[in-house]
């Protein structure tokens, strides 16, 4: 009996686990499928309540593995851009300009290695939503990365000036 209701509860927690999958594969098909050259990304956030998620942002942050001279910190000239999903009231983000690097011109010691980085590009902060896939449309051969910022519980009072 007893490993029967263990069968049974295994089996009722995989079809919770499928029914979330599907929900999100559901809540992605109101995306557009990704341009020529481009390729998506979904980043599905742990679920929050509510009134939590005030306390928290998302920071997506685009770039590729690149070699660099170690010495100067490289940027990319692309932009991370909020795009409106027409009709359905959502946001995906797409990157956007020229993958051009920009970096000082600090000359490295003569015959200093080349060292691989991940090369960014200016990264975009965003609400956290639990309840929706954050989308994210990169050019092909690009990485999405992502943190998750937490505000303090501790507020300061400001000096009246």
């Amino acid at each position: 009996m007893k490993i029967a209701f263990t069968k049974l509860l295994a089996l009722g927690l995989a079809m919770v686990g499928l029914s979330v999958s599907a929900a999100e594969q559901s809540a992605l098909e109101a995306f557009p499928p990704p341009r020529e050259g481009m390729e998506r990304f979904v980043i599905v956030l742990p679920h929050k309540e509510r009134g939590e998620e005030d306390d928290f942002r998302v920071e997506i942050v685009v770039g590729k593995q690149m070699l660099t001279d170690g010495v100067n910190r490289v940027r990319l000239g692309n932009r991370i851009e909020p795009r409106p999903l027409q009709g359905w009231g959502y946001t995906y983000s797409e990157v956007t300009g020229p993958s051009t690097t920009m970096s000082p011109l600090m000359a490295p010691s003569p015959g200093a290695p080349q060292v691989e980085e991940f090369v960014t590009a200016a990264p975009l902060r965003i609400a956290y939503n639990s309840r929706l896939p954050v989308v994210v449309y990169v050019p092909r051969g690009f990485e999405v990365r992502y943190r998750i910022w937490e505000a303090s519980k501790a507020m300061e009072k400001a000096q009246q000036g």
